[in-house]
C-alpha cells in the first residue's frame, strides 16, 4: 500500500511541476539590467516570449498573449530609451487566453487519466 501511495504522490507532483519546467525566466537587459544606455529593442530581438514565461525587474508573469509595453516613468528615462516592447506568443495550439485555458485543462485531464491508467497497470487492483 505504501508503494502505491508513493507512486501516486510522485505522479501528482510531476504533473504539477512539469509546465513550470518549460517556462523561461528572462532578466531584462541580461547583466546590464534595467537602466539607461541599454538597447532593449536589441535585447528583445530573437527571443520567443511565451505565455507562462516571466520577465524580471520586478517579477512580471507573461500570462496572456499579445503585444506588451514596459516603460520607465522616472523623468525623461522613457524618451532616453528605457522602454521595452515585446510580443508574447500564446501556448501552442491556442489563439486566445480562453483557448489557452481550455487547452491547458484538456492536457491536465489527459495527463491525469494517463497517470491513473499507468498506476492501475503497475500496481493492479
Amino acid at each position: 500500500m505504501a508503494l502505491r501511495s508513493a507512486f501516486l504522490i510522485t505522479m501528482i507532483i510531476a504533473l504539477a511541476v512539469a509546465p513550470a519546467a518549460f517556462a523561461t525566466d528572462y532578466t531584462v537587459g541580461d547583466d546590464s539590467g534595467w537602466k539607461l544606455g541599454v538597447n532593449y529593442t536589441e535585447w528583445a530581438e530573437g527571443k520567443n516570449f511565451r505565455v507562462g514565461d516571466t520577465i524580471r525587474n520586478d517579477v512580471i508573469p507573461l500570462a496572456t498573449p499579445g503585444k506588451k509595453w514596459y516603460i520607465c516613468t522616472v523623468g525623461e528615462h522613457c524618451s532616453k530609451g528605457m522602454k521595452l516592447v515585446i510580443t508574447v506568443s500564446g501556448a501552442e495550439g491556442s489563439v486566445t487566453s480562453a483557448g489557452t485555458t481550455a487547452v491547458s485543462a484538456l492536457r491536465s485531464c489527459v495527463s491525469i487519466l494517463t497517470t491513473m491508467v499507468a498506476y492501475k497497470m503497475v500496481v493492479g487492483n
